[in-house]
């Protein structure tokens, strides 16, 4: 079956999706897309040659949406749900693996999900729905453990402010809703300037990831694929922030054999088997047409790197300067 889309079905575009084909081809072979999502990406690699794609999402709504087209690609398309980070559970001798680390437009438009400033919902941010949530954090957490995830995994310089409001606001009533912890978050920073992204985003950015694990998940997956993929499989990764893709190309380079520091008090790192090549030397970013078909994609990267066929390792989180919030990562 063909598996091609009609209008009301098309799903919504992923970020970076023609470079990062353009970048694996020819596509062939067994594929995992880490990050399913809405099956943008699962899709895509299907139509431009894969074999097969095992999609793996760790929310359950995603293969919920997904139950209307599947089965247009028969025994292609096999789902799995888990976390990426267990990758290497589901299947091994992969020719490929993909990771989108956006949040999904499915998530971000469900207010009931708790992951958007914009819309008024409960603040729950968990992307598996289940375990603690967004509300939990703040409202449990000392001021200091707040402050150290806004800053650590939101770059809020304003982290310490932000956190004292929270806590004050606290003792008055629970913070339970997206709307409210954006009014607290507002109410400590300036308005901002035509243009400039919306005061919450970093705060909400840094409680998502916390909430959801998000860079530990990152650093166990990416060692997960260098034990998944076969020799010369490709490994593509989509980043949307610059902690993020600062880890994943620490990774790659510490995995290709580059000597690096993850900062200039830790010794020097030299991989003497590197288990990739950099496929793309640089970060792929977003061209001016998906720029303006999606302003969505103005801050994603993408790197591609190649598996060689050297044993898979282990690493240490400090090597690619993975955050730590309280001597852990969260």
């Amino acid at each position: 079956m063909s598996g091609a889309l009609t209008p009301s079905e098309k799903p919504h575009i992923p970020v970076l999706l023609r470079p990062l084909l353009a970048a694996v081809a020819p596509v062939s072979g067994v594929w995992l897309d880490g990050t399913f999502g809405a099956g943008g990406y699962a899709r895509g690699l299907l139509e431009a040659g894969a074999e097969k794609v095992i999609g793996v999402d760790r929310d359950p709504l995603a293969f919920e949406m997904a139950a209307d087209w599947v089965g247009q690609y028969g025994d292609r398309l096999e789902m799995q749900q888990g976390v990426f980070s267990r990758m290497d559970e589901y299947a091994q001798d992969l020719d490929g693996v993909v990771l989108d680390l956006g949040v999904s437009s499915m998530q971000l438009d469900q207010a009931e999900r708790g992951f958007s400033f914009m819309k008024d919902g409960p603040l729950d941010m968990r992307m598996s729905q289940d375990g603690e949530s967004a509300a939990d954090l703040v409202n449990t957490a000392t001021e200091a453990q707040l402050a150290d995830i806004l800053f650590h995994f939101g770059e809020e310089r304003a982290s310490r402010r932000i956190a004292k409001s929270i806590v004050k606001a606290r003792a008055e009533e629970p913070i339970t809703t997206t709307l409210r912890l954006a009014e607290i978050v507002e109410s400590c920073l300036p308005r901002p300037k035509p243009g400039q992204s919306h005061p919450a985003t970093r705060s909400f950015q840094g409680l998502r990831i916390a909430v959801n694990a998000e860079y530990e998940e990152l650093f166990q997956g990416l060692m997960a694929a260098e034990r998944a993929l076969k020799p010369g499989g490709l490994l593509a990764v989509v980043t949307f922030h610059s902690i993020e893709d600062r880890m994943v190309k620490r990774f790659l380079q510490s995995r290709a054999g580059k000597t690096g520091r993850a900062n200039r008090y830790a010794p020097e790192m030299q991989e003497d088997q590197p288990q990739f090549t950099l496929k793309t030397r640089k970060a792929v970013g977003p061209d001016e047409q998906e720029l303006q078909e999606n302003p969505r994609a103005r801050s994603a990267k993408l790197r591609v790197a190649i598996r060689t066929d050297a044993p898979a390792g282990e690493i240490e989180a400090r090597v690619i300067a993975m955050p730590q919030v309280g001597g852990k990562a969260r």
